[in-house]
């Protein structure tokens, strides 16, 4: 009796099947996509919009909820992976490259984007949970720069960054981008800066902000313990109400015809002198242990 053979006919993935092809640039979440890139990174009804492999899969990997996740047709090959990482209830679509082209901001995308959802609603909630590090962002204007602050602020281990009235939007494409994934990772609340100040002083936690006018060396002040740490706008620095309620003002001292560092500098380097005194006995140990002989 002749054996037959069975034959294994090539399948497509189920997950594969989840992507909806769009291909209108008036498609409702192309809209909300474009909308989201072209108005600071945020849609109408508080979802947050970014693009790029990397981006995409740090969202995953951090416990964000993806509401949307496109593919461009000639990327369609990353949805396999990316499909069987997000819920059931995700929209997944493929389109076009020039429509998806014509909904992200940058010139050379990936194919890759998303609108997620933030799993906490508000900085009080974390405030309340209690802090060792946070940094607070006042007026900074430039998006680069405040996405250096938020992955200096992730990298040497910060619990979150609250920005302030008049500072940029935290989820701008450029801000997205200068974090390099870390506003994914690291709590980014917006919040009044006075609410802010009175939460910080009612949790007993230092304030302390940086300035070129600061009478003390940024290495001459004990930086242990409970810390906020203020960074001004690029041209103007801390406004005079914010300063008359610090508990104390740094300069991070330099020899050169340089008027001042921006603020992305100022802070990265102001949070490694933090962390560089943290990995040391705060001065009442050291003082202590020196009795104790």
């Amino acid at each position: 009796m002749e054996l037959g053979f069975l034959v294994s006919i090539p399948m497509e993935r189920k997950s594969l099947t989840r992507l909806r092809p769009v291909t209108s640039r008036q498609n409702q979440t192309i809209k909300s996509l474009r909308d989201a890139f072209a108005h600071s990174g945020v849609t109408a009804n508080g979802l947050y919009a970014i693009e790029g492999v990397r981006m995409v899969e740090d969202a995953i990997e951090a416990g964000w909820k993806l509401r949307v996740l496109a593919f461009s047709e000639s990327a369609r090959g990353l949805a396999e992976p990316m499909l069987d990482m997000v819920d059931e209830d995700t929209e997944c679509i493929v389109v076009p490259d020039d429509v998806f082209q014509s909904a992200v901001a940058t010139e050379s995308p990936q194919g890759v984007a998303a609108l997620i959802e933030r799993k906490l609603k508000s900085g009080d909630e974390l405030l309340h949970r209690g802090m060792k590090l946070a940094v607070v962002a006042v007026g900074i204007q430039d998006p680069g720069n405040l996405g250096t602050i938020i992955r200096s602020a992730e990298a040497f281990h910060a619990d979150h960054v609250l920005l302030t009235e008049n500072t940029v939007s935290v989820w701008n494409p450029k801000a997205v981008r200068a974090s390099a994934g870390s506003v994914l990772r690291l709590a980014c609340f917006q919040m009044k800066a006075v609410e802010t100040l009175k939460q910080l002083k009612t949790l007993k936690v230092r304030c302390v902000g940086t300035s070129s006018h600061g009478k003390k060396s940024i290495s001459q002040c004990d930086l242990h313990g409970p810390l906020a740490l203020y960074i001004g706008n690029e041209s103007a620095g801390l406004p005079t109400s914010i300063l008359n309620e610090l508990d104390e003002l740094v300069t991070i001292p330099h020899e050169s015809a340089v008027e001042s560092l921006n603020a992305g500098a100022a802070a990265s380097i102001a949070l490694y002198e933090i962390a560089r005194q943290r990995s040391e006995q705060p001065p009442l140990q050291r003082q202590e242990k020196r009795k104790s002989k």
